[in-house]
């Protein structure tokens, strides 16, 4: 029988610099993030110097995490709104490219794609969506590598376009993928979520192409991997559609 072996702060410490050798920098920063003693002595079991051991420890506590999340989600908790002189100017770009990367869309052309578990899956012009009824937020945008910043966005509630498009709100996901070759997903109780936002504007102007034109999904209770933008295609879906960051070792979740 294998005996558990309590570690001191220093071997944990140490243990963690071992661990983060055997990682690519995304799962490093992750593993310094969200690796507490707690999680250190579910290592003891392991062999440190086997990568596959250390992968798959940290995909069970994302997995856990995960739930923990889920478990905690209410659509009663929002998140906090500021002041029109509380926007942070310039608002950052931020990516996993290069400002002369940023995908040039032609809106004349723009067709907003719907799939999946939906009874309208008829595809949606840019004027369509301006027609519809906008509500604005400004809230605080926080990115994993430890930044923050508080913009006005602009749009349609996505509650409101799941209704009207008939989606199936007994799915489990729903995902997205854009014009950048991003893509990310989120619960259906996020999606649900009264601050989930079709963001369209930025400070009262059609969003510009460095904040995701011509759309974007705000999300002021998840970090920023999980606010995708140039969207393209919108799923309903029951399989699990997984993210860019996420597939790399992020938390699916997310957030609160």
């Amino acid at each position: 029988m294998k005996k558990t072996r309590i570690l001191s702060d220093s071997d944990a410490h140490y243990l963690v610099k071992d661990a983060e050798k055997l990682l690519s920098p995304d799962r490093r920063r992750l593993l310094r993030q969200g690796l507490t003693l707690g999680g250190i002595m579910m290592l003891t079991g392991c062999d440190i110097s086997d990568n596959a051991d250390v992968e798959n420890v940290l995909s069970r506590m994302s997995r856990f995490n995960d739930r923990v999340q889920g478990f905690l989600f209410s659509d009663r908790n929002l998140a906090p709104e500021y002041t029109a002189a509380e926007i942070t100017r310039p608002f950052p770009f931020n990516a996993f490219y290069g400002p002369a990367d940023i995908p040039q869309v032609d809106g004349r052309d723009y067709r907003l794609e719907i799939r999946g578990l939906v009874r309208d899956t008829r595809r949606w012009s840019l004027p369509e969506l301006y027609r519809m009824q906008q509500v604005s937020q400004i809230t605080r945008h926080i990115c994993v590598e430890g930044w923050s910043a508080i913009g006005k966005w602009g749009g349609v509630p996505f509650r409101h376009f799941l209704t009207l498009i008939g989606a199936d709100m007994r799915a489990k996901y729903v995902s997205f993928r854009c014009a950048d070759e991003y893509y990310t997903s989120i619960d259906m109780a996020t999606a649900l979520h009264p601050q989930t936002l079709l963001a369209l504007t930025w400070d009262n102007q059609i969003l510009p192409p460095e904040y995701g034109y011509p759309m974007k999904l705000r999300i002021p209770t998840k970090l920023g991997y999980k606010n995708p933008k140039h969207i393209q295609v919108i799923e309903i879906t029951n399989r699990f559609p997984g993210g860019y960051w996420e597939d790399q070792g992020y938390n699916w979740f997310g957030g609160s």
